[in-house]
């Protein structure tokens, strides 16, 4: 045997004195794995010199220690095998069954797939890892071993390849572990990024620890000792021990608060395992009688658990020399959901008490992932929304019901009615906490009770995508959006490319691209001309002003003819008349358009104003006055993108203009000038002021809402009457 082989034989030789809590059955089936795989990695060695298969082995080794099932191990063991050596899924299905199979395809990265960049294929593959993962919790647990154990033998790379796995670790995988309650690896993942990413600061702060240990061993002693001794007058049966903070969080500590490190009060603290619920709150009382507690530095996370299953009481006393220390303190069941989290359901799942003290809320945020996706198809949107959701603080509100709600910090009452349910937010039209009317920006604190006010016809606003804290609601209020403007820019997609067609002396194909005979046989065309994947999507484009109708119009035609088809004489007339009167095919404006039709901020048009409208790249139709210079700019730049638009004769709501008024200063003024603007009867939605304010006289931009032009011409009449106003006229572009 070589040297190689011989040293990864030893480490299975190690790895399977780990296993004994699986029945020989399931050993003999994890060493067919190991077998399976050493074959397919025949050859290949790490950056290190040592043969790849003691990567793998190790990476099971850490799942051993969760006491995974022999599916997960085996999985561990072949983790790399589809990625690395060309094994496929039924080969793995057939030999090692489809649960096996299915965790290593979901640990495997989307390499063979081509993307525009790199950054999108990093989005994909953790889109792919972490949905397999909301199926089915293993896969992330692997995968965290695996990251943990390549993290730990990083030595041989180069040091810009550390910083990057580095950086992607302490972005991704260091706030999964977290969220689903791996202390351990958390800690150690974290240390690890923070030692390849700032090498100096790390090597300065391991010194100033070590030092500090050194000079504080006899205190810690001295209070271990106390506090063992305090128990044992209580008759009280506890495990003590010793907690050090990570250089990570010191060195976070210090940037945040601005501290020298010499300020950094709690590097050490103590843990105290009791074997009972009830023993942790008759620890606490014996600590309190021992040392003073500090005032508002009590924390009970046992009553109110963290988002990831974390339960403890935390309390700071003060030590014998007069300065401060944190107890944490926890059953032996919360220790090991502590340290292993979302791990520790296999460590359990034979006792029934087991199902309250797992993590979990953890489950549910696993289970998000999947509802994020059904609203989310661009990859690096949907790690947006993860690394939105992956928060490290919460705050706990209530709903009148009392059930406890956690959410992100900085979180608002849209973000609490999206976490109840889509419907509850979809329909939000305003929010009450504690009791009283609130604006749905309001970040909500922990304690607060919320009740959210529901209406039939309210509707997600995209101004909440610049406030709301979670992945959740955030794509469900971008899904909704896309959904509303895709149906919007069909209809006047569908529209304006038939009007094109009228001018052509054609009417639109009937069907789609599925449709029989030659108007499907059209459709196909004309879709694979313009690049599209379907008749909607083609439509949709022309909608949204990515692709101009007349051109699509003009494709269209020239396949028509191909295929058979003449201009109709009386269509051809109808397309020319409309031109000449456009009321007869344009485009009809009536307030009720949705986000595919905008009114310019430049020139405010109102009924009664001759307008037109402009077909912006993407950015759908944007009425224009035909006055408006920003308008005649782009007439002149983009002449073929413009199309006849028109007032409906009955508007569904008021519109917002602008006017300029001069005002003579002095005591009151504004709220003359308001009265003249209610007496017209409109509103003041925006009123600007400029900086002459303490000359003879003012210049006030109100934005206003009015009915028409004539409405308009009313609210001009009222305020030059008004004796304090010298000027008043409509702002334009």
């Amino acid at each position: 045997m070589t040297l190689a082989t011989d040293a990864a034989a030893a480490s299975f030789a190690a790895l399977t004195h780990k296993l004994d809590y699986l029945d020989e059955a399931d050993i003999r089936r994890v060493r067919e794995a190991y077998r399976f795989a050493d074959e397919a990695h025949l050859g290949q060695f790490r950056a290190s010199g040592e043969p790849y298969i003691t990567h793998p082995i190790a990476v099971a080794g850490l799942c051993a220690d969760m006491k995974l099932d022999a599916q997960a191990i085996m999985a561990a063991l072949m983790h790399d095998a589809m990625e690395d050596c060309g094994v496929t899924k039924i080969e793995l299905i057939e030999r090692f069954g489809a649960p096996t199979a299915e965790i290593v395809d979901g640990l495997t990265k989307l390499d063979k797939l081509h993307f525009s960049t790199k950054e999108e294929s990093q989005a994909e593959s953790f889109r792919k890892m972490l949905l397999a993962m909301a199926r089915d919790v293993r896969v992330i647990l692997i995968k965290l071993a695996d990251r943990l154990h390549n993290m730990r033998t990083m030595d041989a790379m180069a040091a810009h390849k550390r910083a990057r796995i580095a950086r992607e670790t302490l972005d991704i995988y260091v706030p999964i572990a977290h969220r689903l309650g791996l202390n351990q690896t958390y800690r150690e993942l974290q240390e690890l990024s923070f030692q390849y990413i700032n090498p100096w600061r790390h090597a300065v702060l391991s010194k100033a620890v070590k030092r500090t240990r050194g000079n504080r061993r006899n205190l810690v002693d001295r209070i271990q000792s106390e506090v063992q001794d305090a128990f044992r007058e209580a008759g009280m049966h506890i495990e003590v021990y010793g907690r050090e903070k990570t250089i990570f969080s010191i060195y976070n500590k210090m940037i945040e608060k601005g501290l020298s490190f010499a300020q950094v009060s709690d590097i050490f603290g103590f843990r105290i395992v009791t074997h009972e619920l009830l023993d942790c709150y008759k620890a606490l009382g014996v600590l309190h009688q021992l040392y003073k507690p500090l005032p508002g530095r009590f924390k009970d996370y046992i009553a109110i658990p963290k988002p990831n299953g974390y339960q403890s009481l935390h309390t700071t006393l003060v030590n014998p020399v007069g300065t401060a220390v944190e107890f944490q303190i926890r059953s032996q069941m919360m220790h090991d959901v502590a340290e292993k989290g979302i791990a520790a359901h296999w460590m359990y799942k034979e006792q029934a008490e087991a199902s309250d003290a797992n993590p979990q809320q953890a489950a549910v945020w696993l289970q998000s992932l999947i509802d994020i996706q059904h609203e989310t198809r661009d990859s690096a949107e949907f790690l947006e929304h993860l690394k939105i959701d992956l928060f490290p603080e919460s705050v706990y509100v209530l709903t009148p019901k009392s059930r406890i709600v956690a959410l992100p910090k900085g979180a608002t009452p849209v973000d609490f009615a999206y976490a109840i349910h889509s419907g509850v937010g979809d329909k939000c039209a305003s929010a009450k906490v504690n009791g009283e009317p609130v604006a749905l920006r309001t970040e909500l604190r922990s304690g607060d009770v919320v009740e959210i006010v529901t209406a039939a016809g309210a509707k997600p606003n995209p101004a909440w995508l610049t406030f709301v804290r979670t992945g959740r609601a955030r794509s469900k209020i971008r899904a909704y959006l896309k959904n509303m403007e895709a149906e919007e820019s069909l209809a006047l997609g569908t529209k304006l490319l038939t009007q094109a067609l009228r001018a052509e002396g054609l009417k639109m194909p009937p069907g789609d691209e599925h449709s029989e005979g030659a108007s499907g046989a059209l459709w196909q065309e004309l879709i694979r001309l313009g690049g599209n994947r379907s008749r909607d999507e083609l439509l949709i484009d022309i909608g949204l002003g990515r692709k101009v109708a007349s051109m699509a119009a003009k494709r269209l035609a020239h396949l028509m003819a191909e295929s058979g088809q003449r201009p109709d004489a009386l269509t051809l007339t109808l397309g020319r008349f409309a031109d000449e009167a456009p009321t007869h095919s344009s485009v009809v404006i009536d307030g009720s358009e949705g986000a595919t039709v905008r009114l310019a901020p430049c020139c405010c048009p109102v009924p009664g104003d001759r307008i037109k409208g402009y077909l912006g790249r993407g950015e759908g139709l944007v009425v224009h006055t035909q006055t408006c210079a920003v308008g005649r700019r782009l007439f002149e730049r983009d002449g073929e993108r413009w199309i006849e638009v028109n007032w409906s004769d009955e508007p569904t709501r008021m519109f917002e203009t602008v006017l300029k008024v001069l005002v003579a200063n002095g005591k009151g003024v504004l709220a003359q000038v308001a009265g003249a603007i209610s007496h017209a009867e409109t509103d003041i939605t925006h009123i600007e002021m400029g900086n002459e304010r303490l000359g003879e006289t003012a210049e006030l931009k109100l934005t206003l809402e009015v009915r028409d032009t004539d409405h308009l011409a009313e609210v001009i009449r009222s305020l030059k009457r008004c004796p304090v106003v010298l000027n008043a006229e409509r702002l334009s572009a």
